[in-house]
């Protein structure tokens, strides 16, 4: 019994929201019409359209979330980024699929939704009062009115107000029927079109392994200048060196010998900036100590005292726990370079087949990509890996970069 009431007292609340947002739906459908009209008209609605469908879908995301919480299924949003000149705005807008979902849903949610919130609050109070007329209708001069449109002035018909009773109780459990009837029907017409997330889908990972490639060729390009203008250039060098020594060694000796020892010294040199150039395609402690290792070892190595917390995040896939190093570095590097933090923090957890990175700091905060700081080239890396990036970053601070790798096969 308790647990039905529970679920009737939630019902008629789903029900009462959902009256006061079909207000809210009639008064969007007005100011749609009424855009709709001076774009008929006058030709003057246009440039509103957008903010206007803006504004109006206000309405559908809240009961997206709504329905989401009601059935315990997400509703995605499917809407198309709306940018450029106004006049792509406008095209983008009403070309959206989602749009006449929307629409559509205002127009039936503006009836429905009040006559079903009359219904959650009617009900619940008609079967009370029918309950009690034989309690009280005697006291009453005339007697008691009841739902029916008569007049209870005795016990039979006393009686029969507990039989209508009945009937709106009835009624009044079905609410949780109706609640959920009203959530499926709101998540049937605002999910998004068939075939409409696959395609977003698809765009999106064309993009990403677009700025993927962009990025891999300018590595490549990084690799090649660097071999070229360093450790080629040095070895160069040193074939030099040996040639003149070569030369030297029957005329003057120690000469000779001093060329030898700077070509050494050159192979030496072109020797450790190749280890640099190995170590920036794939780390070697990497495969030597793992990723935990590996990011010890940066920490270690940053100016800024660093503060671990390493869960036992275990072996991940080559690419995986490259992408981890590199971009745990080079927020790493964007710290030391310009939030002036005292303390930075460190996080590697797993969860199920995603590896989750945090990067705290307690600098000055107001990190922005458009800067060049880096944290661009860090969102193009994880997202050539179909993962997300968050970051939080107030002016004042503190800054949290978050990523999410994922790590499936």
């Amino acid at each position: 019994m308790r647990v039905r009431l529970g679920q009737i007292w939630q019902a008629v609340r789903y029900l009462l929201v959902g009256g006061a947002t079909s207000m809210l739906a009639v008064f969007a459908l007005c100011g749609l019409l009424l855009v709709t009209a001076m774009c008929a008209v006058f030709g003057l609605g246009l440039p509103v359209v957008p903010e206007a469908m803006r504004v109006i879908r206000l309405l559908p995301g809240l009961e997206r979330r709504r329905v989401a919480r009601a059935l315990g299924v997400p509703v995605p949003e499917a809407y198309r980024p709306v940018t450029g000149p106004l006049s792509q705005q406008i095209r983008t807008v009403l070309a959206d699929p989602a749009t006449p979902r929307d629409i559509a849903w205002l127009a039936v949610h503006a009836f429905t939704g009040i006559l079903a919130a009359g219904g959650a609050v009617g009900l619940p109070l008609a079967t009370l009062n029918q309950a009690l007329i034989p309690t009280y209708w005697y006291l009453l001069p005339n007697g008691a009115p009841s739902s029916f449109d008569y007049q209870v002035t005795s016990w039979p018909l006393a009686m029969v107000s507990v039989l209508v009773a009945l009937l709106y109780g009835g009624l009044t459990l079905l609410l949780p029927a109706a609640a959920r009837k009203q959530a499926q029907f709101a998540r049937w017409l605002l999910k998004p079109a068939e075939g409409v997330m696959l395609q977003d889908r698809v765009a999106e990972l064309t993009a990403t392994r677009a700025a993927a490639l962009d990025a891999h060729g300018a590595e490549l390009r990084r690799i090649e200048r660097d071999l070229h203008d360093g450790t080629q250039a040095r070895i160069a060098a040193v074939i030099m060196q040996l040639g003149i020594a070569e030369q030297m060694r029957g005329r003057d000796l120690d000469t000779a010998f001093d060329l030898v020892r700077k070509a050494q010294d050159t192979a030496m040199s072109a020797l450790a900036e190749l280890r640099d150039v190995v170590r920036s395609i794939y780390p070697p402690v990497l495969s030597d100590r793992g990723l935990d290792g590996a990011v010890t070892a940066l920490a270690a190595r940053c100016p800024i005292p660093c503060e671990l917390d390493l869960a036992q995040v275990g072996r991940r896939p080559a690419a995986v726990e490259a992408a981890a190093y590199f971009i745990i570095a080079e927020a790493l590097a964007n710290v030391t370079k310009h939030s002036g933090a005292g303390h930075v923090s460190i996080g590697l957890d797993a969860a199920e087949d995603r590896l989750l990175i945090t990067v705290g700091d307690d600098g000055r905060g107001g990190a922005d990509e458009a800067l060049g700081s880096g944290l661009a080239g860090i969102r193009r890396r994880v997202e050539a890996l179909d993962g997300d990036t968050a970051l939080s970053s107030p002016v004042g601070g503190p800054t949290v970069l978050r990523v999410e790798l994922p790590c499936g096969s």
